[in-house]
């Protein structure tokens, strides 16, 4: 539930108003013209300015950000807006330059990459590690992007570029109504706009982010001063206008259901005849939107927990891993993870409970800043009331005669964490885990799960069977969906097969950085333990990394100057800035 602004034509906007959104999408109109005639090769210069003036403007971009969620510049979790801010940008524009230029000079986005099967008779794309700094700095991890069942290889090699592979032939005019709690995922949307479907986009800001529109300006100044990109502000009557203009061309949002099938199907409240006036439309399948709409809108995300045999130091690594996934950025991402599913029959079940309870109580705190979310925090407490209330957090464990139906199918959007639990032990486990989150759980964005390596050795192809079962369009083994999220050669969105009368999750994937085509899904694999214990002789054959604690961890002690070093060098380079920040990392 990143949620946008509602569109809803209950104010009517001053003239000069329309006239400066008029007047945008004309600009637009006119930049889609030169985009169109631009080169590759001239594109890939414009990409290397934006990452210049990006760079001069990261400081700026993650303290603003930072401010604006009331996090001070003393904070140790400051440095979430650093990674999910200015660094995810980078890394973006870094993969789309090196996808362009070799579309440019003719070579393949793929050569080189290893391209092979995954269960189902789908094709794998080996998507991260592709450079020496990422196989070094996030070692033990990795990301493959599975494409629909039944494209081949040879299919996906010719199809990889996407629109850049036509660049001439314009794709007119985008709006990008942007999400209000992450401050790369407007821009991210906007540069895939350009590159993916050769539209110029005018990005309308959410007004929580309004401070850092003039940031915005600054760093995408290299698109906006050719008409490539338009930033505007405004509420619902300004979305609503945008949504409806007739020179808009395609419309996507990061936001709700609620709000996508308002702007598709119009307002659900109101008075009796516009709620009759939107069930009628829908009844007849007659959307008010006559535009194509593709979507980002979050879920109900599941952490699969397998039993296993595990360390007292793996209880309380993963207790803190699920409640980073929950409390990052105070719960107000479509990606937090929300349900633990546990088994039943886990002897260690009763530890791993205390670990978590311990790990998600002692989490710094921070202030719960998202618009409406103190209402779903009561909310839950009001569906469960004897549930865990932690200070400015709620903590649900569902009992056997507890109706876990609320947990289920509400997106909290909130620090608030659901434990549930289905019985079994290995494959008898795993698959009952993987039906329950495809069958009880609203949403199909994003599935983590996390499993000893020799758990995972013992189930042998069943394992991968229960991965492929999975109906999300980002799964994390031993690792959260966010960094499926801020890695830009992995795709972000919803299984596929929703559609706008039942959206679920969102309609189509964003990021993308190689340009693929027919995405299923992106299967992130992490390390089970951290440095030390990553270490061959400690790790019970699992992956090595040289990540002690991760910087993204909400109990990372050093999380704040690490996320820091780690996007300075990502903007500029420099090997002793780097090594400082590594030596920062081990003292996490």
């Amino acid at each position: 539930m990143t949620s946008v602004t509602t569109p809803a034509a209950s104010t009517e906007l001053e003239d000069a108003e329309t006239g400066r959104l008029d007047a945008a999408i004309t600009d637009l109109h006119v930049g889609a013209r030169t985009w169109a005639a631009l080169t590759l090769a001239q594109r890939v210069t414009l990409l290397r300015a934006v990452r210049t003036s990006v760079t001069a403007a990261a400081e700026d971009w993650a303290t603003t950000a930072a401010a604006s969620k009331g996090l001070d510049a003393r904070h140790p979790l400051r440095g979430e807006e650093w990674l999910s801010g200015p660094y995810s940008v980078l890394g973006a524009l870094d993969a789309s330059i090196e996808t362009l230029s070799r579309l440019a000079s003719g070579t393949n986005p793929l050569d080189g990459i290893t391209v092979d099967r995954a269960p189902g008779g789908r094709t794998r794309v080996h998507a991260f590690p592709l450079t020496g700094v990422d196989s070094f700095l996030l070692s033990g991890y990795t990301g493959e992007v599975w494409l629909e069942p039944g494209v081949t290889p040879n299919q996906a090699r010719a199809r990889a570029g996407l629109a850049q592979r036509t660049p001439t032939e314009s794709g007119g005019v985008g709006l990008v109504l942007g999400a209000g709690n992450i401050t790369s995922i407007p821009v991210l949307d906007v540069l895939y706009e350009l590159l993916a479907h050769n539209r110029t986009a005018l990005l309308k800001v959410n007004p929580t982010q309004d401070s850092l529109v003039p940031v915005y300006k600054r760093a995408f100044a290299p698109l906006i001063e050719p008409g490539f990109v338009r930033i505007v502000r405004g509420g619902p009557s300004v979305g609503s206008y945008l949504t409806a203009h007739p020179d808009i061309d395609h419309v996507h949002i990061t936001g709700s259901a609620a709000t996508f099938d308002t702007i598709v199907w119009g307002a659900s409240t109101g008075s009796a005849a516009q709620k009759a006036a939107t069930t009628r439309r829908r009844n007849e399948h007659r959307p008010l939107l006559q535009k194509p709409i593709t979507a980002e809108l979050g879920g109900v995300s599941p952490i699969i927990v397998v039993p296993g045999e595990w360390s007292a130091a793996d209880l309380t690594y993963h207790a803190e891993h699920i409640a980073t996934m929950r409390l990052q950025n105070s719960g107000h991402n479509c990606i937090a993870g929300q349900v633990v599913i546990l088994s039943s029959d886990w002897a260690q079940a009763d530890a791993f409970r205390a670990e978590l309870r311990r790990a998600y109580a002692g989490a710094p705190e921070r202030p719960t800043w998202y618009p409406g979310a103190p209402a779903r925090v009561h909310r839950a407490t009001d569906d469960y009331p004897d549930a865990l209330v932690l200070g400015d957090r709620v903590l649900v464990e569902i009992d056997s005669d507890d109706d876990a139906a609320a947990l289920q199918r509400t997106e909290y959007f909130a620090p608030v964490l659901g434990v549930v639990t289905v019985a079994g032990t290995g494959q008898t486990f795993l698959d009952a885990a993987v039906a329950y989150a495809n069958d009880q759980l609203q949403g199909t964005l994003g599935a983590n799960l996390l499993i000893h390596p020799a758990t995972e050795r013992s189930l042998g192809a069943g394992f991968e069977r229960a991965i492929a079962s999975l109906r999300y369009g980002s799964i994390a083994i031993n690792g959260w969906t966010a960094f499926g999220f801020i890695t830009p050669t992995l795709t972000w969105g919803a299984f596929p097969g929703s559609t706008i009368e039942d959206v679920g999750s969102g309609i189509g994937v964003v990021h993308n950085a190689l340009l693929l085509d027919d995405v299923e899904r992106s299967v992130i694999r992490g390390p089970f333990r951290p440095l030390p214990r990553s270490l061959p002789i400690l790790n019970g054959g699992g992956r090595f990394t040289i990540l002690p604690k991760p910087p993204w961890f909400v109990s990372a002690r050093t999380g704040a100057v690490v996320s820091e070093g780690l996007t300075r060098f990502r903007a500029t380079g420099g090997v002793l800035g780097l090594v400082r920040t590594l030596a920062r990392a081990l003292r996490a």
